[in-house]
This record gives structure tokens, C-alpha cells and sequence, in this order.
């Protein structure tokens, strides 16, 4: 046997074995005999075609290739719309904490403030400021040790997100209920004296709630705000 497909009916099964199967043969061997192909109604509903008198009618097999086109992209644009009306709504929430920031009239409104704004209108479980000692700490902030911010954030480092870890508590009676954990550097200047470090701690319910790989624009935005405000007043003591 040659291998040929140009072969008469009775030896097509054996034509087709699986040594000769290359799409040059095969469509030469179609060309030669349509009708194997048109009349065989079973294979066509197989493979979404139809036939109309001689002519092979490609139209549903196109139209589902569409369809399945036109709904990827429908499912995409619909997690497009989700993101940016997330990320819409995150902001119209974060001008209006600022503004509410913007309102404080000391340095214990300020942080209960925060606070407020971080449970009501993100959803997190609390939010804190800390600042770090020799010198005076607010009323309503956490005192921390000299040397902890950069040891919480790196010596070099603007923010670190990730799992709450013992030995944090920054979140008083709420810290149970902190699973993870935002902390932004700020450095104020209080009036009449020099700037000292500080961080902005925000405390999620949920373990994913702030992960490494997040950005932090908007907790980082809150901050600035927080730092801005808190060198309206002296710090005593």
C-alpha cells in the first residue's frame, strides 16, 4: 500500500490509518470525496456544522466561537467594572476620613478619630498612633521604645503590611481581634520641637485583609493627614 488517500471506498479505512494522517493528503483526499464528508450527518453535528445543498455551513460553529469570545470578555469587563468601583468607593471613603481628621482639636481627638474612621468606614478593627519615647506621648497614642519603628518597618523602610505578631499591641482591647496589620512611617514636628518617629498602625479582621504584596496609597494618604494635624500642637511633657 502506498499510503495514498486518493484510494477508492473500499479501502479508506485503511487509508486513514494513523501513519498516513497528514493534512495535505487529507485534504486532498476531501477534495476528492466530499460527499464522505457532507453526508455524513453525524460527524458535522459533531463538529457544530451544517450542510446546505453542497456547501458546508460554518455559521453556528462561528457563532459559538463568538458567543465563547463575547462572554470571556463580558466576564472580564465585569471584574474591570468590580475593581474600579472598588477602588472608586475606597477613595470616596478616604477623602471623607480625611476630612474628618481635619476636624480634630487635639492630639486624643485626633487619634480617637482615626480610629472612628478606620471601624466605620473601612471596616477594620481599629487604627493607632504610636509614637516613640525619650519625650511626652499624647493622650489616646502608644508610647514605644526608641529604635522600634525602624525595627518594625526597617531602618529604611515607609510602611510594612503582613500577619498581626505578638508582642505588637498596639491595638489594646481590640488586638485579639487584629489578624493582620498596616504600619505606616510618619515623622512629625511637633510645635517647638524637633520631628521623632512614629507610625500609623491599622489592624484588619482578616488574615488577608493586608499582605505584603498589597499598596498601601490610601493607608499611607490617611497618614500624611494624621502627621500633618498632629504638628498643629505641642507634645508636653
Amino acid at each position: 500500500m502506498s499510503g495514498s488517500l486518493d484510494l477508492d471506498p473500499t479501502t479508506e479505512a485503511d487509508a486513514l490509518s494513523e501513519s498516513s494522517l497528514h493534512w495535505p493528503r487529507v485534504r486532498a483526499w476531501m477534495q476528492a470525496h466530499p460527499d464522505t464528508l457532507t453526508s455524513d450527518a453525524a460527524l458535522l453535528e459533531e463538529m457544530g456544522l451544517d450542510v446546505r445543498g453542497k456547501v458546508v455551513d460554518l455559521g453556528r460553529a462561528a457563532l459559538t466561537k463568538l458567543e465563547a469570545v463575547a462572554e470571556r470578555e463580558a466576564g472580564a469587563r465585569k471584574q474591570i467594572e468590580a475593581v474600579a468601583r472598588a477602588n472608586f468607593a475606597a477613595q470616596t471613603q478616604t477623602h471623607a476620613a480625611a476630612l474628618d481628621l481635619m476636624e480634630a482639636r487635639s492630639h486624643a481627638d485626633l487619634a480617637r478619630r482615626l480610629d472612628a474612621a478606620a471601624q466605620a468606614r473601612f471596616g477594620l478593627v481599629a487604627a493607632a498612633i504610636a509614637l516613640e519615647k525619650p519625650g511626652g506621648v499624647p493622650f489616646g497614642w502608644r508610647g514605644l521604645m526608641a529604635g522600634k519603628v525602624d525595627r518594625l518597618v526597617g531602618d529604611d523602610g515607609l510602611h510594612w503590611l503582613g500577619e498581626n505578631f505578638e508582642g505588637l499591641d498596639l491595638f489594646g482591647p481590640a488586638e485579639d481581634q487584629v489578624k493582620s496589620v498596616a504600619l505606616i512611617r510618619m515623622a512629625p514636628q511637633f510645635a517647638g520641637g524637633a520631628a521623632r518617629n512614629a507610625l500609623c498602625a491599622f489592624g484588619s479582621p482578616e488574615v488577608d485583609g493586608f499582605t505584603p504584596a498589597m499598596g498601601c496609597e490610601l493607608a499611607a494618604f490617611i497618614t500624611r493627614v494624621v502627621e500633618r494635624m498632629a504638628e498643629r500642637w505641642p507634645v508636653l511633657g
